[in-house]
């Protein structure tokens, strides 16, 4: 039986439909990211299992208990906010007690929980600081230890590392992950950002518009995508799509029935940059990206198709260079004029 369960989940501003019918189930345990572009309703999503935002159609379902028009203090549930959203006069322990003194929670209790929150969050040693004498990377661990404490069924996650520079984001994603592995919890993480999606989640739910494009694991998403949207929204960078008319002919050639007016999509690894003249599909070096572990070599065709290459090894070629590409169809992914996958090779 599914821990948290959305059926037919619906939200309207005014006339706008911006959760259209989401079905999902979630077990217990699971870490869960919602992801995709900015507007797709992924945050709304989450404001709306937390009882922040009234659900207008649908039903959702906690551990057996229908928790569809409780307020947010009755889900048992907890929310950690891009924002920190401390209270800036209270110390670290009194922010992370807090909800526990409004409960009337026993003081030795309540000590005995934020005691061992700091613990696990590397946060004993400024328990008696206020925010402002804090990290960002420390504030955000601040307003985790205080869902922590509250031992709530479903931890909520809206976009908690945007606010953090590249390196501690690096490291409080890797703290989350090992929270997550130490406590068992469920979790529900909404990020904008697909790294932490394919890094973090036990499955990814895609959204657009309103509504789920596509659930699964990290590597069934990158290997199996369920559209076009799916494909080039999942991997970094993103996977090439390239109208089958810019194609040359070799490769049209092996485009199955129904991709006719459609695309091929090859991930950047199946994109190797050779010599000039080394295959019959010449083009020219727009950028070279030297990332040190990798290379990622941007090149454009005469039929105006333009391919991102990565490779491991380095390179002495520059912007303006020409080369030929050999293209692997073995790995390709073909859609029709709609975005749908009609066939996808994986040899």
């Amino acid at each position: 039986m599914a821990y948290l369960q959305l059926r037919g989940i619906e939200k309207f501003f005014g006339e706008h439909r911006a959760i259209k019918g989401i079905d999902l189930t979630i077990q217990q345990g699971e870490f869960i990211v919602f992801v995709g572009p900015s507007g797709c309703g992924k945050s709304t999503l989450l404001r709306l299992i937390a009882g922040l935002e009234n659900i207008d159609g649908g039903t959702l379902m906690l551990d057996g208990r229908d928790i569809t028009d409780q307020p947010s203090s009755k889900r048992d549930l907890a929310m950690v906010f891009q924002s920190y959203a401390l209270y800036p006069h209270m110390s670290v322990y009194e922010n992370m007690s807090f909800a526990l003194k409004l409960a009337k929670v026993d003081k030795q209790v309540i000590d005995e929980k934020v005691q061992n929150a700091a613990r696990i969050l590397n946060l004993t040693q400024y328990l008696q600081r206020t925010p402002k004498e804090l990290s960002g990377g420390q504030r955000q661990r601040v307003a985790i230890g205080r869902a922590i404490v509250r031992a709530p069924k479903v931890f909520l996650f809206d976009e908690p590392l945007s606010n953090l520079d590249a390196a501690l984001r690096g490291q409080t994603r890797v703290e989350i992950a090992k929270l997550h592995r130490d406590l068992g919890a469920t979790t529900i993480y909404v990020t904008h950002d697909q790294v932490e999606a394919m890094t973090l989640a036990d499955r990814v739910v895609v959204l657009r518009d309103g509504v789920i494009e596509q659930v699964g694991t990290p590597l069934e998403l990158y290997d199996k995508p369920a559209n076009q949207f799916v494909a080039q929204f999942i991997g970094t960078p993103q996977m090439n799509v390239v109208p089958l008319p810019q194609l040359p002919s070799p490769v049209q050639q092996q485009a199955p029935a129904g991709a006719e007016g459609g695309a091929i999509g090859l991930r950047p690894e199946n994109i190797t940059v050779r010599n000039t003249g080394a295959t019959p599909v010449p083009g020219q070096v727009d950028l070279v990206e030297a990332l040190g572990a990798e290379t990622l070599i941007y090149v454009s065709t005469p039929s105006g198709a333009q391919f991102v290459a990565r490779q491991n090894d380095r390179t002495g070629l520059r912007a303006g260079d020409a080369v030929s590409l050999d293209i692997d169809a073995s790995h390709a992914h073909w859609f029709d004029p709609n975005g749908r996958v009609v066939a996808r090779q994986t040899a």
